[in-house]
């Protein structure tokens, strides 16, 4: 089993039609923060799927970002710039190690 983490997805989609589909796409798997940026909290294999995902929907001239987040980075991000970000806290752990 893979750990989730956090993951902003940015992209630059040249085609109105195209743009359409990859924001689809990505509302499936995580939020929208500004209009073409979505912060998505994935495993390895689902990252590795939406990855295939897009390139199916993208071409060569345009533009995909995917930026890996750690739970530090992923809540010191600025709040003007996501909204509500209670929900990128890392869930606590349901064990504890003695």
């Amino acid at each position: 089993m893979s750990a989730k983490h956090w993951h902003l997805i940015s992209y630059d989609v040249r085609d109105p039609k195209r743009l359409r589909k990859v924001a689809q796409k990505l509302e499936a798997y995580g939020n929208r923060v500004q209009y073409s940026v979505f912060r998505c909290r994935l495993d390895r294999p689902t990252l590795e799927k939406l990855h295939w995902e897009l390139n199916q929907l993208m071409t060569g001239e345009d533009d995909l970002l995917v930026i890996p987040l750690c739970p530090s980075c992923a809540g010191r991000v600025p709040i003007h710039s996501t909204g509500d970000q209670s929900s990128w806290a890392e869930p606590l752990p349901s064990f504890r190690v003695i």
